[in-house]
C-alpha cells in the first residue's frame, strides 16, 4: 500500500490538530473526573457512612472501588487494543456517569457499595485509556509534551479535591457529590463520540481471553482484600495474610494459563522488552513513595497540628504544585532532548532524598520548613507520571499500546496498595513501641499507661482537642488526678504519632533508591517520529 493510500485508510490521520486537541481535552476532562471523584468522596465518607448507617461496612466503601478499578484496568487496556479506543472508552465513561448517579440515590449502604463498585469498573480504564489514546494521536517524539499533562491533571484533582468535596457535602448533601460528576463526564463523552474514530481488529471476539481474564479478577480480589485487612488485623491472620497467599498462588496459576494463550489479557513477552520491564518496575516502586506521603502527611496535619480535614488537604499544596510543575516540564524536556535517562533518575534520587527530610518530622517541626521538604518529594516524583509511561509506549509495538499502558498503571496502583500497607505496619509498630516510655517520662502512672494502647479507652488518633477528648473519656471521680497530667500526655502523643509517622518514610527512600537503580540499566532509546516501529527494534527483546 502506498503511503498516500494507507494515509488515506488510517482514520487517526485524517484528524485535524484541532480535533486532536479537543480529544486530548475530553481524555484529560475524562480522567480530572476519575480521579477527583477519589479525593471528594474521601472527604464526604464518614458522613455517607453516617447517613446511611454503614458503620460494619465502612471499609467495603473504600475496598470495592480499589477491588474493581485495579482489576478491570488490564483487561479494558487489552479490549482496547482488539475493538478500538472508542467503544471501551465511551462504555467506560458511560458506566461511570451512570452508577454515579445511582450512588448519589442510594438510600442504603448495599446500594451504595454496588454502586461505588460499578463506579470502579467504569473508572479503572480511564486511566490506562487515556494515556493509550495519547498514543494513538501522537508520535512518540511528539508525545512527551502532553504526557506530563497527565500528571499535572493528578496533581489538581488532589489539591482540589478534599476542599470541594467539603464544600458540596456542606452546601448541597453528599449526594451531589455523585450528581456532579454528570454534566462535566457528558462534555468528555460527547466530544468522545463525535471525534474519537472507531478501528476494531476483524474476529476480535475470538481473542479474548476469557479464562485468564477470570483467573485475573480471581488472583486479585483476594490479594487486596489481605491488604486491606492488614489495617486491622495481624499478617498470621487467615483474613490477611490467609487471602494474600491465596491471590499469590492464583496469580501463579495466571501466569500459566497467560503462557499459553493464543491472545493474553496480559502479554508476558513484553517483560522480555528491557525498557518495558524497567519501567514497569521503577513505577511499582516509585508508588511507594508518593502514596505514602499523600495519605500519611494530611494525618499530621489533623492529628498533630489541629488541621480540619480541608486545611490539611491545602497543606499538600506545595507538593502538589511541585509535581504539578515537573510532570509538565519533564515532558516537555524529553518532547525537545529526546533524552530521559538521566531525568528519571535524578527524579527518583530527589524522590529518596526528599522522604529522608520527611523522617525528621516532629510536633513542633516548622510549617514552612517541612513545605520545603514537601517541594522535593514532589519535584522527585513528578516526572515518573510522564517519562515511564514514555518509555513504555515507545518500546512496545502500537498493536500492544493498551496493554502495555495498562500494565504501568495497575502496577503503579498495586506498589501504592503494597506501600500504604507496609508504611501503616511500621507506624503502628513505631507507635506502639514509642507511645508508653514517652508518657512515663511525662508523669503518666505506668497503670494508667496502657489505656492509651491498643484497644485502650482514649482514641489518641483521632481529630479535634486531644485533651478534651482524654478528660471526657475520663471517669468523672478521676478526672481531677488525670487534669494535671493533660499537657504531658498531649504532649508525648503527639511526639509519639510524629515520629510513628516520620518512620513510615523509610520504606518508601528505600523503594525509591531501588527505582534510581533500576533506572541505571534503562537502554536510552530514541523517541520513534513515527507510530510504527523499525523492524529491527520490534523484534530486539532488550
Amino acid at each position: 500500500m502506498t503511503a498516500p493510500a494507507a494515509l488515506a485508510d488510517d482514520p487517526i490521520a485524517r484528524l485535524t490538530p484541532r480535533q486532536r486537541l479537543e480529544i486530548l481535552g475530553a481524555i484529560l476532562l475524562a480522567m480530572f473526573l476519575f480521579a477527583l471523584d477519589q479525593t471528594v468522596v474521601g472527604t464526604a465518607l464518614p458522613v455517607i457512612i453516617t447517613d446511611l448507617h454503614g458503620d460494619k461496612l465502612y471499609t467495603w466503601a473504600v475496598t470495592i472501588y480499589l477491588l474493581t478499578s485495579t482489576i478491570s484496568g488490564p483487561i479494558y487496556g487489552r479490549l482496547s487494543d482488539l475493538f478500538g479506543r472508542r467503544p471501551i472508552f465511551i462504555w467506560a465513561v458511560g458506566l461511570f456517569l451512570v452508577s454515579s448517579v445511582l450512588a448519589g440515590l442510594s438510600s442504603e449502604m448495599w446500594q451504595f457499595i454496588l454502586f461505588r463498585g460499578l463506579q470502579g469498573l467504569g473508572g479503572g480504564a480511564v486511566f490506562p485509556l487515556a494515556l493509550a489514546v495519547v498514543a494513538d494521536l501522537y508520535t512518540p517524539a511528539e508525545r512527551g509534551k502532553y504526557l506530563g499533562l497527565f500528571g499535572a491533571v493528578f496533581g489538581l484533582s488532589s489539591l482540589l479535591g478534599p476542599g470541594l468535596g467539603g464544600i458540596i457535602t456542606d452546601k448541597f448533601t453528599w449526594h451531589w457529590i455523585f450528581f456532579i460528576n454528570v454534566p462535566i463526564g457528558l462534555i468528555s463523552l460527547v466530544i468522545l463520540w463525535r471525534l474519537l474514530p472507531a478501528h476494531r481488529i476483524p474476529d476480535a471476539a475470538r481473542h479474548i481471553d476469557y479464562l485468564g481474564a477470570a483467573v485475573f479478577a480471581a488472583a486479585i480480589t483476594p490479594f487486596l482484600i489481605g491488604l486491606t485487612n492488614k489495617q486491622t488485623g495481624a499478617w498470621t491472620d487467615p483474613s490477611v495474610g490467609g487471602l494474600i497467599l491465596l491471590g499469590l498462588v492464583l496469580a501463579g496459576v495466571f501466569i500459566w494459563i497467560e503462557s499459553r494463550a493464543h491472545d493474553a489479557i496480559v502479554r508476558l513477552e513484553l517483560f522480555r522488552i528491557r525498557a518495558f520491564t524497567i519501567s514497569v518496575a521503577a513505577m511499582f516502586l516509585a508508588a511507594f513513595g508518593f502514596f505514602g506521603a499523600i495519605i500519611f502527611l494530611p494525618r499530621w496535619f489533623q492529628v498533630v497540628a489541629g488541621a480540619s480535614a480541608t486545611e490539611s488537604g491545602y497543606n499538600l499544596l506545595p507538593l502538589l504544585v511541585a509535581l504539578i510543575l515537573s510532570a509538565t516540564l519533564s515532558g516537555q524536556i524529553v518532547a525537545r532532548t529526546h533524552h530521559y535517562k538521566a531525568l528519571i533518575f535524578v527524579g527518583m534520587l530527589l524522590l529518596a532524598g526528599g522522604l529522608y527530610l520527611l523522617t525528621n518530622l516532629r510536633a513542633d517541626t516548622n510549617r514552612q520548613v517541612l513545605w520545603a521538604w514537601m517541594v522535593v518529594v514532589g519535584l522527585g516524583i513528578g516526572p515518573s507520571f510522564a517519562v515511564f509511561t514514555l518509555v513504555v509506549q515507545n518500546s512496545v509495538k502500537p498493536a500492544v499500546i493498551g496493554v502495555a499502558t495498562s500494565s504501568l498503571t495497575f502496577f503503579q496502583q498495586i506498589g501504592g496498595t503494597i506501600g500504604l500497607t507496609l508504611a501503616g505496619t511500621a507506624l503502628a509498630d513505631k507507635l506502639t513501641s514509642e507511645l508508653p516510655a514517652r508518657l512515663v517520662a511525662a508523669g503518666v502512672p505506668a497503670p494508667f499507661v496502657s489505656q492509651f494502647q491498643g484497644g485502650g479507652q482514649f482514641d489518641i488518633t483521632g481529630t479535634g482537642d486531644l485533651g478534651a477528648r482524654i478528660l471526657a473519656a475520663t471517669p468523672e471521680a478521676f478526672r481531677p488526678q488525670v487534669q494535671p497530667l493533660i499537657p504531658g500526655i498531649v504532649s508525648a502523643v503527639h511526639d509519639s504519632i510524629s515520629i510513628a509517622i516520620a518512620s513510615t518514610f523509610w520504606v518508601s527512600i528505600v523503594a525509591a533508591l531501588v527505582a534510581a537503580f533500576a533506572v541505571l540499566f534503562l537502554r536510552e532509546a530514541p523517541m520513534r517520529a513515527t507510530f510504527e516501529m523499525d523492524p529491527e527494534a520490534a523484534a530486539a527483546p532488550g
